[in-house]
Order: C-alpha cells, then structure tokens, then sequence
C-alpha cells in the first residue's frame, strides 16, 4: 500500500482516500497499522484498554510511520508518539473508526430534502464506537481533499485528512478527543491543486470573537427551557389577530456597560426584558446576531448563519435571553437573511475553490449594492442550507420568527441592475424563479414544523400575495413590512402645516390596500441612518411642533391596522441619528418631553394589547372604516376600529397647530363616547387640550369634539 506516490501524496497533504493507507488494515492473518505524526521519531502502538500493540517503524523520517500490530480484530488504537526534544503526544488514531454518517443522509443531502442537516453537518460532539469526540462534516464537493485544522493537531492539514462521500460531495471524519471549545477551521485543496485560505465551517455553532475567524466545537445549548407557557399560546394562536408590538433592536447599541463595551445576553437580559415588559411591547426583533466580520454591517453581512455572535458571550447565553424573554411573555425575532453574504476569506465566498453557494456569472452572482454574493437559490443544497438555518433558529434557540431582509432583492433579477447587467428568467421575465420556490420552500417547511413561529417579509414592492399561503400561489410568509404606510407618511409629516392639505392622499392611500397583505407597519433603523435624521427631526416645525406631531403620529399608527414595529430610541424621541458605535442617549430621559414620548408609547402599547378592537382584526377589511376622510383643508383623518363583540374605537388625527374647538364629526353611533387616549395630554408634555374625558353624540352620532393641535384622539363608544 505504502508506494512511493502514496507517501508522497500523504506526507504533501495531497491525499484524497486517507482511510484507504492510514489506521489499521489487514495484513495476512494479522493487522498493521499506519499512522503520519510529523516530527515524531519512534511511535508505539496501544489497544483503547491500555495494552501495548507494537511498536511502529519510521517509513520516512517526516513522520510517517508503519508496522504489525498485536490486535485479533480491527479497531482504533492509540499511538505514544515521542520528539527529538524528549515531547511526548498520546492521540488515538481518527483512522480507525468507520463513517458516522450513512447513504440515507447522502441521498437526502443530494436531493435537498434533508431536514436534519444541522444535526449531521458541521462539529458534532458524539460517542462513536465507544469514544467521545468530535464529527466533523463538509460539503466541499469540487476539492480535491479538504482537513479539518485545529490545536488539537497542531493546525497542520496532513493530520486532519478527511474522508470523501462521493456521493453527496461530502467530506467528514470523527476525532476523538476533540472536546467543546476547541478551535478549527477547514483546509481545503481546490480543484486546481492549489490551497484555498482557510475556511470556517459553513454549519459552525459558535465562532471566534472578531478579528479572529475560527469555527470552535459547540454543543447544542446546555439549558432547560422553561417557556411552555409561551410557546403554547403562539402554538395555538393566529398572530394576525393578536397583539404584536416589535421594539426593533441593535443588540450591541441599545446599551453599553461602564467601559463602553458590549452588555453580554445575561446583561441584556437583565436590562433589555424588563425594559420592554415595562414599555409594553409583545415583541423584541434583534437586528442580525448569527456570526459576522464587520461591525458596520450591523450583522447583515453574516459569515457564520448558524452561530450566535461571539460579541455578546456564548450560545448559552443567548439561549438564557431567549427563555428569559419567553418567561416575561415577550418573543424574540430574529432579522435573518438569505439573500447574500460577504465574500471574506474565510467565508462561503468560492469555497470549495468554485462558485459553490453563489453564482459564478456575476449577473446573477453579485449584488452591486452591497458587494457581496448572492445565493444561487436553485442549487438543492444551497436551499436546504438556509431552510436548515430557518428550521434551527427555530428548534434549538426557540426563536418565534424571522423577519427575512432584502426579500425584493431575491424576487427580482434586475434589482438595482440596468440592461445588459442582468440575465432573464427562462420564460424572458425579470422574476427570479428560483428565488420564490426557495422562499415558498421555507415558509412551507417552517410553518408546517414549528407551529407558533412566523415569517415577516422586509419585502418593498408590489409583489403579489407575499403573505398568501403557498397553496394559494402566494409566498408563504406570515407578514410583509408596510414600506408605503411609512414612506408616505413620514413625506406627509415632513411637510410645513400649512401645504399638508394638498397632500391627503399621504395618509388615506395607504388605507386602499391595507388589507391587500398582514402587514407590519414599521418605522425601523433604516429610517433614521445615513443622513436621513431621527424620527424626530423628520416632523415639520420648531421643537414643540415636532415633539407633538411625533406623539400624534404615534397614536395615528397605533390605531391604524397592522401590526406595529419603532425602533429602540424612537421611543422617547432619540433626537441623533442611530450610530452603532455608541449607545442610545438615555440621558434625554432627563428632560420631559422625552418622558412624555415615551409615557405615550407604553400607553398606547397597554391600550393597544387591551383592547381587541384595535388588534383582532389588523388584516382584516371588517375592522376598518371611515368616518371623515375627505377634511383635506383642515387636515383631520377619522376612522373607526371594530372587532366582533367589542365596543368600537374612533382614532381622530390632526396635523396642524390650530386647536379645533366643536369640530362636526358624525360618529358611528350616539351616546357616550370615552376619550382613551389623547397624545396632546399634559402627561405626555402635551397642552391638556382634550375633551374632560368624554363626548356625547346625538342618536344619529352627530357629535361636537374639542380636537387638541398637532394630536390624535382615541374615543371608545360606552355601552
């Protein structure tokens, strides 16, 4: 066996098969064994029970060594190596344990229909064969031979060869002794023969700390969950009709300790659950956290989909928030994102030394905005990889729901694209087939598994059906982002008073097709970075002006249908634009009109989740209907919110600074009707302007209300 060429190939780290030299092998009536230990000078053989086997001949003084081992049948062995520097090293030899994995996962894995590649890809800590280590496992299928690399073979890639599964284009190999914590990357030999940078591990559950890149041998979370009551409620619940008020969150800004570092996830347990329990929101929706490089790419250039960031401590820390949040009653969504990803060294970027995950034609492979690569969604084992991703956030870390970034970017092949820079679809359309049957795909195989989760499309265009079942022809998700409720409203509120007449249509188009989707009306970080200013200063007006627009828009949007989305620091009116280099400025909390803010905003998140009239039928045409929609000239906005067997909410905005005394409205029924909630109040640094807690319409709901400047008023009919 041992041939000229095969040394070669071994001792220069070119060996494909190395199971087919190294370990033990019969040899007549006996065995022999062959194992390569770079630098060593004489190796002894050992049986796992501690009896000697022989010892070994050196075949080439670079470390390679051979001989008959004393065995009656095959089975690992452990080698004592020893150094011309009188080191010792004790390893039992990798090559003598048979494939953990079988035909079943290669013929699932080359289908893309494995639904469990998160429990077979990647570092496994497993007994095999009676041994604990560590199974390692990669898809590399155009190397020519691919090590895993670590201390604990002295990051030399001739001591991690692996085994190929040429049928899956797999790579694997179990080492035992390799525990948790341990650091290692790939060394992969492309298809020209030459070595690729070292990769990290595609399936890796936790990662270095940046700079540093290396994957490191995780188990899954250590925790006992203790959040059945929460899961059980969203299992059994229609999140349309629930309550779902999301405090969006950039988990290494939102707060920092006394050093001005990152708050680990215990910190921002203990800081961020009550903080949001107070506010009143359902939700926390965490701007990326799975592994990334850069950290002004706010996670959404990630390098590691299946490994909580190293910023903010261990996965078992995330899995503590995660429960932690569930036992407060809050749920955590993740910002997940499929349609990209950087092309670091160390990344997905050519990985097996070809265009593996991505395209190879830049026309479809690269994205211009971002400079990053694309998925290439119609490769069955680039789709399994994210569905797998989609279906593990949800199994292993609870999560209830992802809010998929950059959907237009995947549906579409000319996105940000001009002619000649983009290739059709095979019917000669711009729509990107793959991409939707990798969407539908997901939602089908992550609604269909993990009931309670749901999906939320960042999706910007009018595509059609986003949040329609797959069967219906739709895409599957639970819910898409309103971007046109939060463009027009905010040009609307941008304008001086006195032009806001000439443009009404701001606020009542969105109202054509509310219904058309389960929307999420969201006011995010997108909205207050580069230039375009905090939600503040993007009201019209001196400070007192902007200060009472910002708490009637509030109020407008929190009795408008759909769901509701701010986030962090527009909650009492975070007056600079976000930067992710430092934390909020709670120092405002100081002065009262941001108390004022944010009293409104845990307000109107009480009364929101209280009252089913202005949550059960969000997505629903039957909850919605006006009451005064053409007062352009005084621009007054009226509606009523309904549900069945509960009493009717009438939102009122006004968006001059005029007050408005005996304003003719016709309400939708006579009698008392309860003013519930009023942003101009003196509690929220308003002028107390109101209507002494109450209006009374006559039986044909004709009614004379007292509508505070710059202000929105809630009125729930008395029965």
């Amino acid at each position: 066996m041992l041939t000229p060429e095969k040394i070669a190939r071994l001792l220069e780290g070119r060996e494909d098969d190395p199971f087919a030299t190294l370990g033990v092998h019969p040899a007549g009536n006996g065995f022999t064994a062959c194992v390569l230990l770079p630098e060593a000078v004489s190796v002894t053989a050992y049986r796992l029970d501690g009896k000697e086997a022989g010892s070994l001949t050196q075949v080439d003084p670079r470390g390679l060594f051979s001989g008959k081992v004393s065995i009656r049948k095959r089975q690992p062995l452990r080698y004592h190596a020893s150094y011309a520097d009188g080191g010792e090293y004790r390893m039992i030899d990798p090559y003598g344990f048979g494939p953990v994995l079988g035909p079943l996962d290669d013929y699932y894995f080359a289908e893309g229909s494995h639904g469990r590649l998160f429990d077979k890809m990647g570092a496994h800590l497993i007994t095999h064969e009676g041994v604990e280590g560590t199974h390692f496992a990669v898809w590399a299928p155009n190397a020519q031979r691919v090590s895993v690399m670590g201390d604990f073979n002295r990051w030399d890639g001739r001591r991690g060869l692996m085994r190929r599964r040429q049928d899956a284009g797999v790579w694997e190999i179990f080492l035992p002794e390799v525990g948790p914590g341990s650091p290692y990357k790939f060394e992969i030999m492309g298809p020209d023969g030459k070595l690729l940078p070292l990769k990290a591990d595609p399936f890796a559950f936790r990662s270095e700390l940046r700079p540093s890149t290396a994957s490191i041998v995780a188990g899954v979370p250590d925790h006992q969950w203790g959040d059945e009551r929460h899961r059980d409620h969203w299992a059994k619940a229609d999140p349309r009709r629930e309550p779902v008020s999301i405090y969006e969150v950039h988990a290494g800004s939102w707060q920092k300790d006394e050093h001005g570092h990152f708050l680990s996830w215990d910190e921002l347990a203990n800081r961020l659950i009550p903080y949001v329990v107070g506010m009143g929101f359902t939700h926390i929706e965490f701007l990326p956290i799975s592994e990334y490089p850069y950290d002004p790419s706010w996670g959404y250039q990630t390098t590691g989909l299946y490994a909580p960031t190293a910023r903010f401590g261990d996965p078992d820390g995330f899995a503590r928030f995660i429960d932690g949040a569930h036992r407060a009653g809050v749920g955590v969504i993740l910002d997940w994102v499929p349609a990209h990803f950087p092309t670091d060294a160390h990344g997905l970027a050519r990985f097996d030394g070809t265009a593996l995950y991505e395209h190879e034609d830049p026309r479809k492979g690269f994205h211009p905005d971002w400079n990053t690569a694309i998925y290439n969604f119609g490769r069955r084992e680039v789709a399994q990889f994210l569905i797998n991703n989609a279906l593990f956030w949800a199994e292993r870390y609870h999560v209830d729901g992802l809010r998929v970034d950059a959907v237009a970017s995947m549906l579409y092949l000319d996105y940000s694209r001009k002619d000649g820079e983009w290739i059709p679809n095979a019917q000669g359309g711009r729509e990107n087939i793959e991409a939707v049957d990798f969407l539908q795909q997901m939602n089908k195989a992550l609604y269909g598994t993990h009931r309670g989760v749901m999906t939320i499309a960042e999706e910007s265009t009018s595509w059609p059906k986003v949040s329609h079942p797959v069967h219906e022809g739709g895409l599957g998700f639970g819910f898409k982002w309103n971007m046109g409720f939060m463009h027009d409203t905010l040009r609307y509120l941008a304008r001086d008073p006195v032009h806001r007449g000439h443009h009404h249509d701001d606020i009542t188009f969105g109202l054509l097709y509310a219904f058309t989707e389960n929307f999420v009306l969201a006011l995010s970080h997108d909205e207050v970075v580069h230039g375009k200013a905090s939600l503040l200063h993007k009201m019209a007006g001196d400070d007192w002006q902007k200060f009472a627009t910002l708490r009637a828009y509030y109020a407008m949007m929190w009795g408008y249908p759909g769901k509701k989305l701010l986030f962090m620091g527009q909650e009492f009116a975070q007056r600079e634009e976000w930067s992710e280099t430092r934390a909020l400025d709670w120092h405002l909390l100081d002065h009262a009109p941001h108390q004022g803010v944010q009293r409104l905003v845990g307000d109107l998140n009480r009364l929101y989740r209280s009252r089913a009239t202005l949550h059960a039928r969000d997505c629903e045409a039957e909850g919605f209907e006006w009451v005064l929609v053409d007062a352009a000239a005084d621009s007054v906005f009226a509606w009523a919110r309904r549900a069945p067997g509960e009493a009717p909410i009438v939102v009122i905005s006004h968006f001059t600074p005029m007050l408005r005394q005996g304003y003719g409205i016709r309400l939708p029924a006579g009698g008392r009707w309860r003013e519930i909630m009023n942003s101009d109040a003196a509690d929220y640094g308003g002028s107390g302007t109101g209507n002494l807690g109450s209006v009374f319409a006559a039986e044909d709901g004709w009614a004379e209300i007292n509508i505070p400047p710059l202000a929105t008023l809630m009125l729930e009919l008395d029965h």
